[in-house]
């Protein structure tokens, strides 16, 4: 990147600045890109003006293509010397489409500033290698937590084989959690209920027993304006098939998947009639899932 060279405090500076640019970014599509993470990239040049940034780019709905990728392409021959924010390190391994590690090196891109690093055993330290192969400088770990923070669901699952799970459990003053026969009872405010909302338009799939999806028939989908349409999916334990078919969770089945987990010995008739509304069920003996 051209431009005037700063002194180690002030680049570091500007690196935390728009690193943490790049994480926000990153949040855009929070779970919707699984089984990848959905990463940030920002490339910023400086022709002695001051730094400008040339591209942004966010993994794509599904998976792909990469942040890197999306990045480069908007910044097109901008790219060529400029300085690369990566919120995870640049993959290295051939799959549906080419190395990002590759495609930064090969865009000219003179400097990576990585956060977290990948435990892919296909990657770990080996994008960040492709590039100093390359005389690409690489600086890492700025803003390492943070980054890790936002893809917590993708490294829980790479580093310990299992799902990252959020808890979410509202408490009355006493220590209450609702009226028993009361149906839905109002404990947060709407600033509460506006933050659960955007944990679930950031989440994979959110679960609840059929205790709390008979009391209080729930939608358990994303209301927040704009959003909408990032509801995760359902998932309901209910081993005995007691969800009604007129229950919100199964009229919005259209709209949101909805999965049961059940035993087998389960009303065969019940599982029947859920399956006819777009139910689909997981568990001992599903094809989904046992």
């Amino acid at each position: 990147m051209a431009g005037p060279r700063l002194d180690e405090a002030a680049q570091a500076a500007l690196d935390r600045r728009f690193m943490a640019a790049a994480i926000r970014l990153s949040r855009r599509n929070a779970g919707r890109t699984s089984t990848n993470p959905s990463v940030g990239t920002i490339i910023v040049r400086d022709d002695g003006a001051g730094p400008m940034i040339v591209g942004t780019g966010v993994t794509a709905v599904g998976g792909r293509p990469h942040a890197e990728t999306e990045a480069l392409a908007e910044a097109g021959e901008l790219a060529r010397g400029a300085t690369a924010y990566v919120t995870l390190e640049p993959c290295a391994h051939h799959g549906r489409t080419p190395p990002c590690a590759n495609a930064l090196v090969n865009a000219g891109i003179a400097r990576v500033v990585g956060a977290a690093s990948d435990p892919d055993p296909r990657v770990s330290g080996k994008g960040y290698a492709i590039l100093r192969a390359a005389g690409v400088e690489v600086v890492e770990k700025v803003l390492a937590a943070e980054a890790a923070e936002q893809m917590a669901g993708y490294l829980t699952r790479s580093l310990k084989k299992r799902p990252e799970v959020t808890l979410k459990l509202a408490l009355s003053s006493d220590g209450k959690i609702g009226r028993k026969g009361a149906g839905q009872v109002a404990i947060t405010g709407e600033i509460a209920r506006r933050d659960v909302y955007l944990m679930r338009a950031e989440s994979d799939a959110i679960l609840v027993g059929i205790g709390t999806a008979l009391e209080d028939d729930p939608a358990l989908t994303v209301r927040l304006p704009g959003l909408e349409n990032r509801s995760p999916a359902r998932i309901i334990l209910d081993r005995q098939i007691r969800l009604p078919e007129t229950s919100k969770l199964v009229s919005g089945v259209d709209r949101v998947p909805l999965y049961v987990a059940s035993c087998l010995e389960a009303d065969p008739h019940r599982r029947a009639a859920l399956e006819r509304a777009g139910v689909r069920f997981i568990g001992p003996g599903n094809p989904e899932g046992g």
